[in-house]
């Protein structure tokens, strides 16, 4: 365990994994048009998103993400550059990668990569688009905000909360993201960012009760 780590309590557990269900939207991957893998500091969106492109479910993968405090010191040239990398370590042709390299937020990945698309002379009527576990949710509700004439399904490694504190390493880090993506669902449909999300009563009390136990790291200021 790192110095970052801590144990989370069986009510926090608790909370943390009711939020995390939440985030995810079970979609069924099909066979899409495109694929996006959207930056973070999570480098499993880069091997899922290469295995599901071995699977044959489209021909053309986009990675999108530029940096931010949270991936500068692991990823320096940035996250899409990353995964690309990666992607291409574990198969997947330069042919079928398309890079986005400036995006700063989900809303950007989104508008630039379908930019990134356009520029190549493809227009999806399909895309999947791959992220952290936890981004399911919000990734969802920013595509139907700015691309809202494609069909949208959303994936990401399909991990269970346990293992997934166990690849990242860092409990306190995960569950504060956990938080600060909820809020974001939250927020950010009055900000015109995303569509609205129903939340049940159940998620919502799990997110109160985890920011009142301090995992706030990842909010923003209302």
């Amino acid at each position: 365990m790192n110095e970052n780590e801590q144990n989370l309590s069986d009510d926090q557990l608790h909370a943390a994994e009711l939020i995390w269900d939440y985030h995810q939207m079970h979609h069924t991957v099909r066979p899409t048009d495109v694929a996006i893998g959207l930056g973070s500091h999570d480098l499993g969106v880069a091997a899922y998103a290469a295995e599901l492109y071995r699977a044959d479910l489209f021909p053309v993968l986009v990675f999108s993400g530029g940096n931010s405090p949270t991936t500068a010191a692991r990823f320096p040239r940035g996250e899409a550059v990353h995964y690309r990398e990666h992607a291409l370590e574990l198969g997947v042709p330069d042919s079928a990668v398309l890079l986005e390299p400036n995006a700063g937020n989900t809303g950007e990945n989104i508008a630039f990569s379908r930019d990134v698309l356009a520029a190549a002379g493809i227009v999806p009527s399909s895309v999947l688009l791959v992220s952290k576990p936890y981004m399911e949710r919000r990734s969802f509700a920013t595509a139907r905000k700015v691309w809202p004439e494609v069909d949208v399904i959303c994936t990401s490694e399909p991990l269970d909360l346990a293992e997934y504190l166990k690849s990242i390493g860092d409990e306190k880090l995960v569950v504060d993201m956990l938080v600060g993506d909820l809020q974001r669902v939250i927020d950010y449909p009055a900000l015109g960012f995303a569509v609205e999300q129903d939340i049940p009563e159940d998620v919502h009390v799990a997110y109160e009760y985890l920011i009142r136990q301090g995992f706030t790291s990842r909010l923003i200021a209302r």
